[in-house]
């Protein structure tokens, strides 16, 4: 991949911003995530995760499998706010689609 190839197209950072992250010090994906947001857009890190996992593999010396992917807090799929009134209003089902 090239430096300039969009990682998360979420939060618009290229793989030369995670690395730039990654130099300064920000060793985990949590850190990452705090201070760039990655990871927090709507498709809560399913498009970029893994790169950075391994951005981070090569980064540390660790393989992925010793990197925590991060703490996700609910909702982890985006809900629409008609959808959370609609429930509070009639104690109903939320659809997450």
């Amino acid at each position: 991949m090239e430096d300039n190839t969009i990682v998360c197209r979420c939060s618009d950072l290229t793989l030369q911003d995670v690395r730039d992250l990654i130099n300064k010090g920000y060793t985990s994906f949590d850190e990452l995530k705090r201070i760039s947001r990655i990871g927090m857009g709507p498709c809560q890190g399913r498009t970029c995760m893994q790169i950075v996992l391994r951005e981070l593999s090569i980064a540390t010396g660790k393989p992925i499998s010793e990197l925590s992917p991060g703490i996700f807090r609910p909702p982890v799929k985006p809900i629409k706010l008609g959808e959370i009134a609609r429930h509070a209003l009639e104690g109903g089902e939320v659809n997450h689609d």
